[in-house]
């Protein structure tokens, strides 16, 4: 009985699981590189516990007779779960602005990924710290300096993350150009420093460093205009066509 011949679309042809083209995508040094489609689902699912698991953390008041003044007493658990809420949100907002340009993700983007999810899970617990320091009086400095550092080691594997696919263009979708690897690379490199300077301030005025992480959360919405500029030729290219 002879093997079977494979085309060019059997399994080692371009469009079979290990040509270039197929799930498989080819290798590298550090393994196969496979579709990232799972990352982002699994990345998503870990990110949709995480930010759910947050008002878990806010305890309704005992005393119902004041009923009121206990909901009133509760302002460091509110403050905690929006400022986290809204920076989980910005880290699911830039995992897909990083992963709609990563076309294939091999055993590095796996496990820098991995220890990425394991600090977002982390979160919560940051935030109830925060929360009971500001509720105590004590402490407020080093809850700070730890909320802060859960989210700049964020902002640290980003960075790794993103370096490690623009050094191997084989990682990158061919979507986006230079200009626009530039202008994400900058956005991640200033999150990182703007978060290093809110533990900075935080270890010296608590409040101070609640307010910086703010101003991060307000500007760190905003789009990322390399991004949209690459965007928007590329539209005008397929106008057209």
């Amino acid at each position: 009985m002879t093997e079977p011949v494979h085309g060019p679309d059997g399994p080692d042809g371009p469009d079979g699981p290990d040509g270039p083209d197929g799930p498989g995508g080819g290798a590298t040094s550090f393994g196969v590189e496979r579709d990232p489609a799972r990352v982002v689902a699994f990345s998503d699912g870990v990110i949709a516990i995480a930010i759910t698991l947050l008002v878990l953390e806010i305890r309704p008041p005992h005393d119902t007779r004041h009923l009121l003044h206990g909901l009133a007493a509760l302002w460091p658990s509110y403050l905690a779960y929006v400022l986290t809420f809204m920076l989980i949100g910005q880290v699911w907002a830039n995992h897909h602005i990083m992963f709609d340009h990563i076309r294939s993700a091999d055993r590095v983007v796996l496990f820098l990924n991995t220890v990425l999810l394991m600090d977002i899970a982390l979160l919560p617990f940051a935030a109830s710290v925060l929360a009971e320091a500001f509720r105590d009086g004590h402490g407020q400095r080093t809850a700070v300096v730890f909320h802060g550092a859960a989210f700049a080691l964020l902002a640290v594997l980003f960075n790794v993350i993103w370096g490690y696919v623009r050094r191997d263009r084989r990682l990158l979708s061919t979507t986006i150009d230079a200009a626009g690897v530039a202008a994400i690379s900058r956005r991640f490199r200033l999150g990182l420093i703007w978060l290093a300077t809110a533990i900075l301030l935080g270890a010296l005025v608590p409040v101070l460093g609640v307010a910086v992480i703010a101003a991060f959360i307000l500007y760190f919405w905003l789009p990322i205009a390399g991004e949209i500029a690459e965007a928007k030729r590329r539209r005008r290219r397929g106008h057209r066509t």
